[in-house]
């Protein structure tokens, strides 16, 4: 029976194909007439797997699930193996054999891991954030994935949310840059098997959580949300992304994944998303916890939101028929989501091939290959900052005596941080490994661990860090041994910081500072009097006024993916001229969280000529300044900007433009790339405005010595923003203009919008 199904679909096929195109509204609507209540609701439930098969014997959990046509998709189920599986359980076990949709969190890279996302954003190269994603596209659907959760692009400005290190900073124009090139990455045409779906989230507000805690509440005007915060979810609805994720919070007071004004319309109907959107992990049945109602009441609530697929809950297979029973939801609500999975796979090409993306052959070519290797470790070079260089101590030379300490410096499931699910830890070197390979004997280099991550074991363990990997030992022991190996050295590389989960998915933190063991060892190895470097690694901005006062050289290499070790030799020793710039502010103090460059102007604003004032808008035990402000990177090299020259200084309001120049050099002596960054500041406007705003950045190649004009087009477009009233304008006035090297290092000029 279910053969003769396959063929029915093979044959609709053909029937309704014109032109070589096929009528996918005619197939589904034809679908959907054969199809019960409690399988259109199947189709609308998203399940998380393991491995089909375990230590304990078959997952029969999911095989049960599959035959009786309740799944519409499951995730993080990785391979062709497992895949085919479950494939052809819902093909040929099931009534109607429809096909199963594979989803996966591949969100900096599949198994050949690229650098954090955060990190990926400080490379502002647009061009090597699309080939990660599309990289990524490649491996994913080569293990069967037909989708992936990513990318995410919520605005964070408090460091102490976790899930700042998958995001693109606390720039809304940046982060819109870097969405939209990641869905191109992702998702090309999606007329190949190796493209994959993409998906925007968590829409919306996330990154505002509140205190920096996951899962939590988020509170803010209209105003701000759209003039601080949409932005980048608005470029990758633009850019055409397949899927939407709902995020945990509430939003004027209601949850985003029952709120129809979020969901139907906003996204649809005003940005004309076309897509389908899926609920996050279990957050249709936690609607309950809002007080929204119960398991039955809050499903119809996220199915009349416009939430398509219920993730992990299981609350629709559950309570929905019921809910059409009781009237709370109807067949033909079920029906809209329904046919949106269901088109999403025929246009996928699933029901003409459901094995399309099932290809063994393919998937053991694809993955972790010789090229894919080499791109990640260019690109993770790009995604360094150079924090501080004191007396030029880098690059290193490539002889003499390396004392390597510290307990990243070794460990190989820290290189790549969090979120990196298809891993393959057994094949990635770590520092150690990669910086003996690189110098192949010219310089001599030994390793000691030198201290735990923290001093309390249960510290170390709330991180998931991998014990049999890094077991907690003795810290006076340790200690003494890289003391011992420091003396020996003419430089000591320390590898310290956040090891790879104290970032990420719930691991918030309200202490931003260097975990306490591995601080006490930078310590006492400053105090044997040789000189330092600080390889800093983090999965967010960190506070790093200690380390920038008394630290030689810095070198901020986030957790840099699974050719990190590689790539940070690259950097290290010279081959590569670091260039990536912050897209966060580093503060001096977790207490001055939120903490972001582009605030508002306040009524007293701190003073220019002290720190410190009575009645001002300033803290009495520290400045409001950053420690390493936004858009700041050092290089090996040095440039200088000219004055900046605008076209003309004035412009019509209704459609005027102009064009501000500046000429950078390369003054220094390596070859080397400058982000040249554009700020606009409207001093007088209907409502309170930032300070400054990026609205533009070019990275450019000067070879030493050599001289480039930048030049960028001022539109009223630009300069428009969400007023008192919720209309997008361009108000006429006067505005600043400011170009430089980071968001403190700019020359300012000003020009008139003219009515």
């Amino acid at each position: 029976m279910r053969y003769s199904f396959i063929l029915l679909y093979l044959l609709l096929y053909v029937q309704v194909s014109v032109a070589q195109e096929i009528d996918y509204d005619k197939f589904v609507d034809g679908l959907m007439r054969k199809m019960t209540l409690r399988e259109k609701i199947g189709q609308l439930n998203l399940l998380p797997t393991g491995p089909v098969t375990t230590a304990y014997g078959q997952n029969e959990e999911i095989f049960e699930d599959v035959r009786r046509g309740d799944v519409g998709g499951v995730f993080n189920l990785r391979g062709v193996h497992d895949n085919t599986i479950i494939q052809r359980m819902a093909v040929e076990e099931t009534r109607l054999g429809i096909p199963i949709l594979f989803g996966c969190d591949v969100i900096h890279g599949y198994e050949t891991i690229f650098p954090l996302n955060i990190a990926l954003s400080c490379s502002w190269d647009m061009n090597a954030i699309e080939e990660m994603a599309r990289i990524s596209a490649r491996e994913a659907t080569a293990s069967g994935i037909h989708w992936t959760f990513s990318p995410m692009v919520d605005i964070c400005k408090d460091a102490r949310w976790s899930r700042i290190s998958e995001g693109a900073g606390e720039d809304p124009f940046l982060g819109a840059a870097v969405a939209r090139a990641m869905v191109k990455g992702y998702q090309g045409n999606l007329d190949s098997i190796d493209e994959m779906m993409a998906c925007v989230k968590h829409f919306a507000l996330y990154g505002a959580s509140e205190g920096g805690r996951d899962y939590n509440m988020v509170d803010m005007s209209c105003n701000r949300m759209f003039n601080e915060y949409m932005l980048p979810y608005k470029a990758a609805i633009d850019e055409g992304v397949s899927s939407v994720m709902v995020s945990f919070n509430d939003i004027n007071g209601i949850p985003a994944t029952a709120n129809k004004w979020l969901l139907t319309d906003l996204l649809r109907k005003q940005w004309g998303f076309k897509g389908f959107i899926t609920s996050d992990h279990s957050a249709v049945k936690e609607l309950s916890n809002h007080s929204l109602g119960d398991e039955r009441e809050v499903s119809a609530k996220a199915l009349l939101a416009g939430v398509d697929f219920d993730m992990g809950s299981r609350s629709y297979v559950a309570q929905l028929e019921n809910a059409v029973k009781c009237g709370l939801v109807s067949e033909a609500d079920v029906d809209v989501s329904c046919r949106r999975i269901l088109m999403v796979k025929a246009k996928l090409g699933l029901f003409e091939n459901p094995y399309r993306f099932l290809d063994a052959k393919r998937e053991k070519c694809e993955l972790y290959s010789k090229a894919n290797r080499a791109a990640a470790r260019r690109i993770a070079a790009e995604t360094f900052v150079l924090l501080k260089n004191a007396n030029h101590l880098l690059p290193l030379s490539k002889s003499g005596r390396i004392a390597l300490v510290g307990p990243l410096a070794h460990a190989r499931t820290q290189m790549h941080g969090n979120w990196a699910v298809a891993a393959k830890n057994e094949k990635y070197s770590t520092i150690f490994e990669a910086m003996q390979q690189y110098l192949k004997g010219k310089a001599e280099v030994r390793y000691s661990k030198g201290s735990n991550y923290f001093y309390d074991e249960e510290m170390e363990r709330r991180t998931w860090v991998n014990f049999s990997e890094q077991p907690h030992l003795n810290d006076s022991i340790l200690l003494d041994d890289a003391l011992r190996l420091a003396e020996w050295g003419d430089v000591i590389v320390a590898a310290l910081g956040e090891p790879g989960d104290l970032s990420g998915e719930s691991s918030c933190r309200t202490n931003l500072d260097m975990p306490d063991a591995q601080h006490d060892l930078l310590k006492a190895l400053l105090a044997t009097g040789k000189p330092v470097v600080l390889l800093n690694f983090a999965g967010r901005p960190t506070v790093m006024g200690w380390e920038n006062a008394h630290v030689p050289a810095i070198l901020h290499v986030w957790h840099p993916g699974s050719e990190g070790g590689a790539a940070i030799c690259d950097v290290l020793f010279g081959d590569v001229s670091p260039s990536a710039k912050l897209t966060t502010s580093f503060p001096q103090s977790v207490g001055q969280e939120p903490f972001y460059y582009n605030h508002r102007a306040t009524s007293r604003p701190q003073a220019k000529e002290k720190w410190f004032e009575k009645f001002r808008s300033n803290y009495i035990d520290c400045s409001n300044d950053a420690v390493y402000p936004f858009g700041y990177g050092l290089s090996y090299t040095t440039f200088e900007y000219s004055p900046v020259i605008l076209s003309c200084n004035d412009i019509c309001l209704d459609g005027g433009e102009l064009t501000a120049s500046v000429t950078v050099t390369n003054t220094g002596k390596y070859d080397a790339f400058e982000v040249v960054q554009l700020y606009l500041h409207d001093p007088v406007a209907s409502i309170t405005r930032p300070i400054k705003e990026l609205k533009g950045f070019e990275r450019v190649f000067l070879k030493s010595g050599e001289s480039k004009v930048v030049s960028f087009k001022i539109t009223t477009d630009l300069l428009k923003f969400y007023n008192a009233n919720m209309d997008f304008v361009c108000e006429p006035g006067l505005f600043n203009i400011m170009i430089g090297t980071n968001s403190e290092d700019l020359q300012q000029v000003d020009f008139m919008v003219k009515e």
